[in-house]
């Protein structure tokens, strides 16, 4: 679970830090980056290395850490007064990385070709109050996937458009001996508990905030909990859902235990790959569903941005590394394991060659994109849901208990 850490005293005396060239003859940058989902280390590695190579005079000291300590690496290494050039960061944290100073304020360096190439949704992943703190690199949702051996076997012709259809179809799969917990989630009590959620949250046209209060805890925010404990309990679901980070979930769907899985991008390819997984060549790809009479698909946005931080003291050549990550031919020639962020990628033969499927849902799924809270104290109130969802899922408390709790503890 990630903890709260963003009270840490940060130093504002970087605030006005220039992007001035660097005088040493080479530069040694650190950046921070996630060790799980979205670009593999190798393909981070490798595009690093394109760089280097370019940039001789530029070397580039990479570090891997989960997706659970990414937030809390990057604020600890800033109230220590250095560490990071580079740091990859959440579309969730932002507002928070901009209130304490963080990360700098690049908004002047985008260029034309930048704004005009760029999707507009992928632009919200790095701003907050109208300036733009790094550059958009990982363009991601979640998808619903599915085994298309099992729901042939089950007779079910297509992939569940509703989630009330996920859990008839689950049904079928179990009633039919073919599987006993048909659906995997990732619930742990961690952020990926929270993305879920959210993709439920935006089928049911709920909302977090209302007037910068707390609003999740009524209309579509409980019923997309009540859809979680229910299908918790139904038995559809696989138990173990409660711990399952999005690594699990795909292991789990990748050995032929799960029909249907939610997770993000990178999946596709890797449940695909018939050196790792048993479903190779069976795996379909949908939008998350929608409710019916309130939407057609759902969508969280999970994508994230690549940043300088404020006290970084080569910033000149940390930007110029994060425009070579985020460069459109970079992201063109590693285009398997998370989609490029610029528009015209999507009619390249070599990105859409061999994912045709993929690409079809992300035109749907990354247009419904729904964001979790914009806000300073988003840690708190991402941690009090989490605890909200267990409790529920647990059986602890009613959802409508749960939220209450966790609208009273969130800090807004």
């Amino acid at each position: 679970m990630l903890k709260n850490t963003h009270k840490l005293l940060i130093g504002t005396g970087f605030a006005a830090l220039s992007f001035a060239s660097s005088a040493f003859a080479e530069t040694t940058l650190n950046a921070l980056f996630m060790a799980q989902a979205a670009y593999s280390e190798d393909d981070v590695r490798a595009m690093t290395e394109a760089f280097t190579k370019a940039n001789p005079d530029i070397k580039v000291n990479l570090e891997f850490v989960p997706y659970e300590g990414l937030h809390d690496k990057t604020v600890l290494a800033q109230g220590s007064g250095g560490g990071y050039d580079v740091v990859l960061f959440d579309v969730i944290w932002p507002a928070e990385y901009a209130s304490n100073n963080v990360l700098v304020d690049i908004s002047d360096r985008i260029t034309d070709d930048m704004k005009k190439g760029i999707l507009p949704g992928a632009w919200t992943t790095v701003q907050y109050s109208g300036k733009s703190y790094g550059m958009p690199w990982i363009l991601d949702t979640k998808y619903m996937f599915y085994n298309k051996d099992i729901l042939e076997k089950a007779g079910i012709k297509a992939p569940p458009r509703t989630w009330d259809e996920l859990a008839e179809q689950a049904k079928i799969i179990k009633d039919k001996g073919l599987l006993s917990t048909p659906i995997a989630w990732s619930w742990s009590q961690a952020e990926a508990a929270i993305c879920d959620y959210t993709t439920l949250v935006s089928a049911y046209g709920g909302d977090f905030l209302k007037d910068g209060k707390p609003d999740f805890q009524t209309g579509g925010g409980l019923d997309a909990l009540n859809y979680m404990v229910a299908s918790y309990n139904s038995g559809l679901t696989n138990p173990n859902s409660k711990e399952f980070l999005e690594e699990d979930v795909r292991k789990v769907f990748q050995n032929g235990e799960a029909a249907f899985a939610l997770n993000w991008t990178y999946m596709y390819n890797m449940a695909n790959d018939p050196k790792e997984s048993k479903v190779a060549g069976k795996v379909g790809i949908v939008p998350a569903p929608g409710v019916t009479g309130k939407s057609e698909v759902s969508a969280v946005n999970g994508s994230m941005g690549l940043g300088v931080t404020t006290t970084s003291k080569h910033p000149e050549e940390a930007w110029k590394y994060i425009v070579h990550m985020t460069s459109q031919p970079v992201q063109n020639e590693y285009a398997k394991l998370s989609l490029p962020i610029w528009a015209s990628s999507y009619e390249d033969p070599a990105v859409t060659k061999g994912q045709e499927e993929l690409i079809a849902a992300a035109k749907l799924g990354l247009a419904a994109m729904y964001p979790r809270p914009t806000t300073p104290k988003y840690q708190e109130l991402s941690t009090a849901l989490q605890q909200a969802i267990q409790e529920a899922l647990l059986g602890q408390s009613s959802a409508e208990d749960a939220l209450k709790t966790a609208a009273e503890n969130s800090g807004l």
